[in-house]
């Protein structure tokens, strides 16, 4: 009972802390750069290596594998290639991302002073 208390004297406090009057802020995601992009395929999850090169060519760049001393930390390899990069744990893909580009994504805009 004593812990229900004092996890609602918290919640209270926060809340009256916060305050319900500022509406809440947050920063716009980049959705519109991936929503134009759909139009390029990436490599899914589980292919294997050969898989992706067949399928998307010669990376413009391999990295050397970064990690594998241990089960726990397995090693982790990233093809690089024009609009995307793939990260490979041992042979499979777990992971294909898109680069930023101008055309697409100009970053943060500045903060203005008030």
């Amino acid at each position: 009972m004593l812990r229900q208390a004092c996890v609602l004297s918290i919640a209270f406090f926060v809340v009256g802390t916060i305050g319900w009057a500022a509406p809440a802020q947050a920063d716009v995601l980049l959705i519109e750069r991936v929503e134009a992009r759909k139009d390029i395929e990436l490599p899914k999850r589980g292919e294997l290596k050969d898989q992706v090169e067949r399928k998307f060519g010669k990376p413009t760049q391999i990295h050397a594998p970064v990690g594998g001393g241990s089960p726990q930390h397995p090693p982790i390899t990233r093809w690089d290639y024009a609009e995307f990069s793939v990260y490979f744990e041992h042979n499979h893909v777990v992971s294909a991302v898109l680069k930023r580009t101008s055309k697409y994504e100009t970053g943060p805009k500045a903060v203005s002073g008030q």
